[in-house]
């Protein structure tokens, strides 16, 4: 079978290609992608190439398909797996595969599994650890924003505090703490606003800050403080733009005690340096953004460190628990990821998309792999609706649902759009 697919070859060398896929052996499984979103690890890995720690050494003569946040549909069961997997069941994939210690993970490592595709292969190690998942939701698109969810779940799950007088953790962020999210009204911090408001495991206060007014605006416009309330949680967000010290305004809304959990999530010594300066005692720090520079650092306060407690972690990517529960959250409507999205293009746009990623405003880019269309922001459709009916509908159906790409608008594209 043929597919088409964006393959990785090198530093900043991105082609999309139409190539044979081989028959999949017993233990594969043949697959269709439907939807696959934009993340700032693949971006990484494109500008990187080989240099990248997922990206094997060979990749120039043996490129890899780039994306790992994708959904789509089983095609074709290896004999290995007839019991457990069907043809036509909608799956998603934890790609943090960590197979016999290995970082070789979907979207950076395989010459035949990647979300910039048609069709791919499935290989057994997959199957093997659990990482292929079932999703029974309607929207692919959710399917795809799993994989950035988890990552969300599982730094929340990797936050811990100390027990006095014994040498335990205890794992988690604080049930009824206060909470402060660092550069974090882009993509992946509505991500957390909304999970943080919604999960079992809520706390008192939640302070988002950044420094991009309208980012905060339209953060505060889909996650209302009213909302945050009605579940238990006081949401305030903060523009800190105009401070010479921001640690002051975010502490003082603690009366000076400090945060129990902080997330940075832009990686940005200035914002780390103030994470650190408003943790309270035992409190934890959780650097969220992976750096481009394998040099990025910050100063951190040690003597806070040995006298008060405080702690540093760092996540990359959820494990499947996380993955999972991102799923579970998003099928019974807890969660609604759909405020990550602002962007829609086709297989076409997705090796400049990963490209210039950090280049391109707004927040998730979703890439529907079977279609030809441009990266174009949902926010745009009403003009480009002038002369096109496709967009014109699809503002129509966008802006009925509070300007959110939704499970309708998918199906109108899908139905409607050019084929790649």
């Amino acid at each position: 079978m043929k597919t088409k697919a964006v393959r990785l070859y090198g530093e900043n060398d991105l082609r999309l290609e139409e190539f044979e896929l081989p028959e999949i052996k017993d233990d594969e499984i043949l697959a269709h992608i439907i939807s696959d979103t934009v993340c700032m690890s693949s971006h990484k890995a494109a500008i990187q190439g080989a240099k990248h720690k997922r990206v094997p050494d060979n990749v120039a003569e043996n490129p890899v398909i780039i994306g790992h946040e994708f959904c789509g549909e089983i095609v074709k069961v290896g004999k290995k797996w007839e019991n457990k997997y069907k043809a036509g069941a909608k799956f998603a994939i934890q790609p943090n595969l960590n197979y016999k210690g290995s970082l070789a993970a979907p979207g950076y490592s395989y010459n035949y599994i990647g979300g910039d595709a048609t069709y791919i292969i499935i290989p057994h190690e997959v199957m093997e650890l659990d990482c292929l998942l079932d999703y029974n939701g309607d929207a692919f698109y959710f399917g795809s924003l799993a994989e950035p969810m988890s990552c969300i779940v599982g730094a929340y799950h990797a936050a811990y505090h100390t027990t006095p007088g014994v040498y335990i953790h205890k794992m988690g962020t604080v049930e009824g703490g206060n909470c402060a999210y660092l550069g974090a009204a882009g993509p992946m911090g509505l991500g957390a606003i909304d999970y943080t408001i919604h999960c079992d495991r809520k706390p008192k206060k939640v302070v988002v800050v950044d420094i991009d007014q309208s980012r905060l605006d339209r953060a505060a416009s889909i996650l209302t403080v009213e909302e945050a309330k009605n579940n238990g949680v006081e949401l305030i967000y903060l523009n800190t733009s105009g401070y010479e010290k921001p640690e002051e305004p975010i502490l003082a809304l603690t009366d000076n005690k400090g945060y129990d959990d902080v997330f940075v999530y832009a990686f940005v010594r200035a914002l780390v340096e103030t994470g650190d300066k408003i943790l309270g005692r035992d409190g934890c720090l959780n650097f969220f953004a992976g750096p481009v520079d394998p040099k990025f650092s910050a100063e951190i306060n040690f003597y806070n460190v040995h006298y008060s407690s405080t702690h540093i972690v760092g996540t990359s990517g959820g494990n499947t628990a996380d993955m999972i529960e991102s799923l579970e959250m998003m099928s019974s409507g807890r969660i609604n990821p759909s405020t990550m999205i602002t962007h829609v293009g086709g297989l076409d746009a997705a090796a400049d998309t990963t490209i210039n990623l950090d280049k391109i405003p707004g927040g998730k880019k979703l890439i529907y792999t079977n279609t030809k269309m441009s990266l174009t922001a949902i926010d745009s459709f009403g003009e480009l609706g002038k002369t096109d009916p496709v967009f014109a509908e699809l503002d129509k159906i966008v802006k009925s649902n509070n300007g959110l790409w939704c499970y309708e608008a998918e199906k109108y594209l899908l139905a409607n759009a050019e084929s790649i």
